[in-house]
C-alpha cells in the first residue's frame, strides 16, 4: 500500500503540472479524482506516512517562466469533491454535528480558469492566476482585455475578489469554425480554450477569444462589514462584478438536492460549460467555526456531476459460466465513478469482441453504462500504452470444474459441456429470482450461492420450499428472524406472478423476457405451450426457426417437464395475467424507442402499453426505428434520431396516441 501511495503522488503531482502549468491534461477529470480520493483514503489510513509533495498538502500547479509571480495574501484553496447524494447528505451532518444549523449558497461549478482580482481605489492593479494557492501567474495584461472584468469599480474600494475566468460554447464553435478554414489544430474545449487564451504572452491573442467571467468569492468579507455569503454576492455585484445569475440560497439538505437535479437537467442548455454544483454554508461567522483543513474548507464542498464517459486500468479478464454453461470474458476495472456510481467490472461478452477491440491486461479503456445501465468497455487507448501490457488469451477449461470447453459451429461462444458444473446451477437460480423474471426480493446473488452451498436449494422449485428449513435458515451466520421472514414472504408472494416471469425465468435458451411476454400473451397457460409444436411456434410474429427449436427441446426434456409439474404443485400460476394485444393500427408492427427521462409513465410502463398495442420496443435507433418517444434530456437517440428523420413524439404525444 506504501508503494501505491508514492505511485499516485507521482501520478498526481504529474497531471497537476501538464494541467496548471503547461494547460495539456494527459488524464481525465474523472482519473484525476478517482487517484485524489484514493490517495486521501491510504493518507487517512496511515496518517504517519504522509509525505510533504503529497498533492493532499497544497493545491498542486507550478509557475511558467514567461509570467511574473505573484503571491497570494490570502491563500486560494480549491474545494473537496463529492460524487453522490449520500456524500452531500454526510457533509451536510458533519456540519450539524458542530451545533450549526445552515442555510447554504448553491452555485454553478464554472468549468473555466480561477482568476483573482486586486482593486486599490477601485483601480484594477493586478490579476493573477490561482497557481499553487499561495503563488500565482500575473496575468493582468491578459485580464484587461475581458470586457466582463471591470478596469473602475463603481465605488473606490480596496479590494480582492475570486472567480472564473471561462469561455462560451459558441464563442468556441466560432473560434474552430475559423481554425478549421485555415488548417488549424481544432481547440479541445471550452476550458482549455479559455486557460490557453488567458496565458498568451500577446494580449491581443486573449482578446480576438471574447473571454468572460463570473466572479463568486470574498476572501475577506468581514472587513466590508458582511457577514453571509450571499450579502457578499450582492456587495460584489453592486461594485461592477458580473455574477452568475443561478445562485440559490437554501435551507437544507432537500433544497441542495432540488438545485443540483434542476441544473443537471439544464446543464445542456447553459451557453457555458459546468462540471458541478458548488455548497458553501452561508454564515461568515459559522464558516469561520469550520475552519480549514490542510487544502479544503470544511465549510464549502463540490458536487461533480457523475461522468457519462470515463477512463480507467483493466487490470484482468476473468471468466464466468452463465446457466447455459456459456463462458463470458469479464474486465477486471480499477474502480471508477460512472454515471453516479462506481464500476470494477464490466462484460467483454466473448473472445471475439476482446479481439476486435484490441484489448490486453493493464490497458487504459474507455467506459460507460450502455442505455445509462449495464457497464460497457468502448474503446482502448492505445497512445497510452507503455508496452508492460498483457496479450489477452482466451481459457480452454471450465473455470469452475475444469471442464474441456467446447465452441458449437458458426457461434462465437465456448461453453462448458458439464450439466453438471456447480456454476451452471447457481446461475440458473439467481437468474430464476431476478428482477426480471420471478424478481424474488431479499433473494441476491450470494444468498443463493449460500443456500446452494449449504443444501438447502438445488433447482428452482427448492426455492419454494425454503420455508421448510426456517428455523435453521435464522440460525445461520448473517441471517435473522426478519430477514428470513421477509425473504420467505417475497417468495410466496412471487407465486402469483403473470406467466411471461416464470417462462423467462425457467431460462429457456434464446428466450428473452420480451420473447417470454409474446409466448404468455399467444398461449395464455403454461399447459398450452408445454403441448405446442414447433411448426405453431414459427408462425407467431418474432419466434424464429432458433427460439422454436429451443423451446421444443426444453419441454421435451423429461427432467425440466418435472420441474415445471413441481412448481405447479407449489401452487405457483401457470396463467397469463396481462392485456392481450390488441393490434391498434398506430402501434401494430412498429418499432418504438424511448430516450430521456418520463414523467408520466415509468420505462417499464410504457413499454408495456406500447406491446399490448402490438409494438415492439428496441434500445437503439435505426433505419428499422418507426418512433422515438422523448423525454427529459434526451441524449443521442433523439439527435439520431432527427438525422435519420425518424418520426419522434413528445410523451404526451404518446399518451395522446394511446386513448
Amino acid at each position: 500500500m506504501y508503494e501505491r501511495m508514492l505511485e499516485l503522488i507521482d501520478i498526481i503531482n504529474e497531471a497537476d503540472y501538464n494541467y496548471h502549468t503547461l494547460d495539456n491534461p494527459t488524464i481525465t477529470d474523472q482519473e484525476y479524482d478517482k487517484y485524489l480520493k484514493e490517495l486521501f483514503e491510504i493518507e487517512e489510513e496511515h496518517p504517519d506516512w504522509i509525505k510533504e509533495n503529497s498533492p493532499t498538502q497544497h493545491a498542486g500547479g507550478k509557475i511558467i517562466d514567461s509570467f511574473n509571480k505573484v503571491t497570494h495574501k490570502i491563500p486560494l484553496m480549491s474545494l473537496s469533491d463529492v460524487f453522490s447524494e449520500s456524500e452531500i447528505i454526510a457533509f451536510d451532518e458533519r456540519i450539524r454535528k458542530e451545533g450549526i444549523t445552515p442555510q447554504y449558497m448553491c452555485e454553478l461549478k464554472i468549468d473555466g480558469l480561477s482568476v483573482s482580482l486586486l482593486y486599490e481605489k477601485g483601480k484594477l492593479v493586478r490579476a493573477a492566476t490561482r497557481g499553487d494557492g499561495t503563488t500565482g501567474e500575473d496575468i493582468t495584461h491578459n485580464a484587461k482585455t475581458i470586457k466582463t472584468i471591470p478596469l473602475t469599480l463603481k465605488e473606490p474600494v480596496d479590494i480582492e475578489v475570486r472567480g472564473e475566468i471561462f469561455m462560451n460554447k459558441k464563442t468556441l464553435e466560432e473560434l474552430n469554425r475559423v481554425r478549421k478554414e485555415n488548417n488549424q489544430p481544432l481547440l479541445q474545449n471550452c476550458r482549455n480554450a479559455a486557460a490557453g487564451s488567458i496565458r498568451q504572452l500577446d494580449s491581443k491573442v486573449a482578446a480576438q477569444r471574447k473571454l468572460d467571467t463570473f466572479i463568486y468569492h470574498l476572501p475577506n468579507p468581514l472587513d466590508y462589514g458582511l457577514h453571509t455569503h450571499a450579502e457578499a454576492i450582492e456587495y460584489m455585484r453592486k461594485l461592477g462584478f458580473k455574477i452568475n445569475p443561478n445562485n440559490r440560497l437554501v435551507d437544507d439538505i432537500n433544497g441542495i438536492l432540488d438545485f443540483i437535479n434542476e441544473k443537471g437537467k439544464q446543464r445542456d442548455s447553459l451557453p457555458y460549460d459546468i462540471d458541478g454544483i458548488v455548497i458553501k454554508v452561508n454564515s461568515i461567522s459559522e464558516q469561520q467555526k469550520l475552519g480549514f483543513t490542510a487544502k479544503y474548507p470544511k465549510w464549502a464542498t463540490a458536487y461533480k456531476f457523475p461522468a457519462k464517459e470515463v477512463i480507467t486500468k483493466l487490470t484482468d479478464i476473468i471468466f464466468t459460466v452463465g446457466r447455459t454453461g456459456q463462458i463470458t470474458p469479464n474486465a477486471v476495472l480499477e474502480p471508477a465513478i460512472v454515471a453516479g456510481s462506481t464500476i470494477s467490472r464490466a462484460t467483454l461478452h466473448n473472445e471475439d469482441y476482446i479481439h476486435e477491440k484490441d484489448l490486453k491486461i493493464g490497458d487504459m479503456v474507455s467506459i460507460r453504462k450502455a442505455g445509462d445501465v449495464i457497464p460497457e468497455v468502448i474503446e482502448v487507448k492505445k497512445e497510452r500504452r507503455t508496452g508492460k501490457e498483457k496479450d489477452f488469451v482466451m481459457i480452454t477449461e471450465c473455470p469452475m470444474c475444469n471442464t474441456k470447453l467446447v465452441k458449437i459451429a458458426n457461434q462465437v461462444d465456448y461453453y462448458c459441456p458439464n450439466k453438471s458444473c456447480p456454476a451452471r446451477h447457481i446461475e440458473s437460480l439467481i437468474h430464476f429470482a431476478s428482477r426480471d423474471a420471478m424478481n424474488i426480493d431479499g433473494l441476491g446473488d450470494s444468498i443463493i450461492e449460500d443456500f446452494y452451498n449449504f443444501g438447502y436449494i438445488g433447482n428452482i422449485a427448492d426455492i419454494y420450499s425454503l420455508n421448510l428449513h426456517a428455523k435453521e435458515l435464522i440460525r445461520l451466520e448473517g441471517y435473522g428472524d426478519k430477514s428470513v421472514s421477509n425473504l420467505l414472504d417475497a417468495i410466496e408472494n412471487s407465486k402469483v406472478n403473470s406467466l411471461e416471469r416464470l417462462i423467462f425465468g425457467l431460462g429457456i435458451p434464446h428466450v428473452g423476457s420480451k420473447t417470454a411476454k409474446i409466448l404468455a400473451s399467444n398461449y395464455e397457460t403454461m399447459d398450452n405451450l408445454i403441448n405446442t409444436t414447433e411448426e405453431e411456434l414459427v408462425k407467431i410474429p418474432d419466434i424464429g426457426n432458433i427460439i422454436a427449436k429451443s423451446i421444443i427441446g426444453y419441454f421435451t426434456d423429461s427432467h425440466n417437464r418435472a420441474i415445471v409439474e413441481e412448481l405447479k404443485a407449489l401452487g405457483l400460476n401457470m396463467t397469463y395475467l396481462g392485456q392481450k394485444v390488441e393490434n391498434n393500427e398506430t402501434f401494430a408492427g412498429k418499432v418504438f424507442v424511448l430516450t430521456g427521462s418520463l414523467t408520466i409513465f415509468t420505462r417499464e410502463e410504457a413499454q408495456e402499453k406500447i406491446e399490448s398495442l402490438g409494438g415492439k420496443t428496441s434500445n437503439s435507433v435505426s433505419k428499422k426505428t418507426s418512433v422515438v418517444i422523448v423525454g427529459e434530456n434526451p441524449g443521442s437517440k433523439y439527435q439520431k434520431a432527427k438525422e435519420l428523420g425518424i418520426e419522434i413524439w413528445s410523451e404526451e404525444e404518446f399518451k395522446s396516441k394511446l386513448v
